[in-house]
């Protein structure tokens, strides 16, 4: 029987230079999702409480205050706690200090960037972790190519033109699932990316879980995401 996790930690201090002027007074997971009504942290918030998550911590950074402000403001489905670097931690090191938080160090916890919008089970994310021991374990999609795609023959003959299609390979997704050992093995300053992530694989203590086919999942990182969220959103209306 799984134990699956009720607590998560949401990365929500980045710049989000690329989404000005969205950005210019709000982080970029205050940005709200035209049509919806609601910035991308509360969809978030949302969607972790309806997998069972009881408690987040938002890790604030840019413009924390408005972050802060939002949350105090608003009826929220989980008890959220915050906290804010005094000094740039980088990615692993901040992950590492809003971890501090969580209620219960001796279970695990979920992750996700906090300009990630995305729906699927992370209870089924949460039983493949545990059925193949991983300290962790990182949610992988397989995004749209922005381009059109040629295919040709051996020959050199064009043989079709395919809009925007599946990139062929699998990315980072932004989601995860921790094991309550994971969270020393981080930095306390530097990008786990490139250190604690790399290291678990070659330990082979580092799971990957395609998302199911047919899970929404988009990275709000320009104005053009904003606009194709939307449009999205009204296509699965």
């Amino acid at each position: 029987m799984h134990t699956f996790p009720t607590q998560a930690v949401i990365l929500a201090g980045g710049q989000g230079s690329r989404l000005r002027p969205y950005t210019d007074d709000r982080p970029k997971p205050m940005v709200e999702i035209p049509g919806t009504g609601t910035p991308i942290i509360g969809h978030q918030l949302s969607w972790l409480a309806a997998e069972g998550v009881t408690d987040a911590v938002v890790s604030c950074g840019h413009l924390a205050e408005v972050l802060q402000e939002w949350l105090d403001a608003a009826v929220l489905p989980l008890r959220v706690t915050t906290v804010v670097e005094s000094e740039p931690l980088g990615r692993g090191g901040g992950l590492k200090y809003a971890a501090a938080r969580l209620p219960d160090p001796e279970q695990p916890w979920y992750a996700t960037n906090g300009d990630i919008w995305t729906r699927f089970s992370l209870r089924e994310m949460a039983a493949f972790h545990a059925e193949r021991d991983a300290t962790a374990t990182l949610a992988l999609a397989r995004p749209r190519i922005p381009w059109g795609a040629v295919e040709t023959d051996a020959f050199g003959h064009i043989t079709d033109f395919i809009e925007s299609p599946p990139s062929p390979y699998l990315i980072n997704a932004g989601v995860y699932v921790f094991s309550p050992a994971f969270t020393a093995l981080l930095p306390n300053l530097g990008d786990h990316e490139r250190t604690t992530f790399p290291r678990l694989a070659r330990e082979r203590r580092l799971a990957g879980y395609p998302l199911p086919h047919g899970a929404y999942w988009r990275a709000i990182d320009t104005a053009k995401d904003l606009t194709e969220a939307a449009k999205e959103l009204d296509d699965r209306r």
